[in-house]
């Protein structure tokens, strides 16, 4: 049993929720803020990068003991899929609550981000993100963060997630012609926001396609780097801190 598994469902349900709120008011919040206080594109990017690397190295230490810190329908199939094949991973059950809670949580934090700056609640993005150049990005940002994380649990070094992921993100915010959503939920959210961080409702379908896509890709890397050996740690099981793991079971 992993360390998540004895925590009850809907608690879970809720850090995803709750995790992928906090993330996507991060990302729209500090894309907000950085055009409010400059007008250069590349300071905009480089704010919302640390803050959205900051933001997202906090709420996977936090909720990851709870949930294991997916924040990320893409990362939830992926384990699913471990799972199937035979490997430690979340059941389809799991699965049906997280996807809807990351979601739900996205659309829940850009709306709170858009009060918090005095925007519209719900305001579509006009930011059209579909050209194909940007979609080879979302598949690589996508399947170099599969890789990364399936690659910690398949060497036992998940307790590095925090900052291995976080730094990832942050990383492909530059390297990628995209600048790395990787992440369905986040997807959806952004597009309640007509601002430095949104995307054109129309875009998201390719997104997600391509996301899903990357998914795959990233699976298929793992298994060719790392073997088909089964993962030495559960993608849902980040360590817990002596101090704390008595209050989380």
């Amino acid at each position: 049993m992993s360390t998540t598994e004895a925590i009850p469902l809907g608690r879970r349900a809720a850090a995803e929720f709750t995790g992928t709120a906090a993330l996507v008011a991060v990302v729209v919040g500090s894309g907000i803020q950085a055009t409010e206080l400059s007008r250069d594109v590349g300071i905009q990017l480089l704010a919302n990068s640390l803050a959205t690397v900051f933001g997202l190295g906090v709420l996977i230490l936090l909720l990851g003991p709870v949930s294991g810190a997916h924040f990320n329908p893409v990362v939830t199939l992926a384990e699913w899929w471990t799972a199937r094949r035979g490997g430690p991973g979340v059941t389809a059950r799991e699965t049906a609550a997280y996807i809807p809670a990351q979601i739900a949580g996205a659309i829940a934090g850009s709306v709170l981000a858009n009060a918090m700056f005095a925007q519209p609640l719900v305001k579509w993005s006009t930011h059209d993100r579909s050209a194909g150049n940007l979609l080879i990005g979302e598949v690589v940002a996508t399947a170099g963060l599969i890789l990364l994380i399936f690659g910690l649990a398949r060497t036992g070094s998940l307790r590095f997630a925090p900052a291995a992921v976080a730094s990832y993100i942050g990383a492909a915010y530059w390297f990628t012609s995209s600048t790395s959503f990787a992440n369905p939920a986040v997807t959806i959210g952004r597009a309640f926001s007509d601002t430095f961080a949104g995307i054109a409702p129309a875009s998201v379908p390719g997104f997600i396609g391509v996301q899903l896509v990357g998914g795959v890709v990233g699976l298929a890397l793992v298994a060719l780097v790392f073997g088909g050996g089964q993962p030495t740690a559960d993608v849902s099981s980040l360590p817990i801190p002596a101090s704390t793991e008595g209050s989380t079971r």
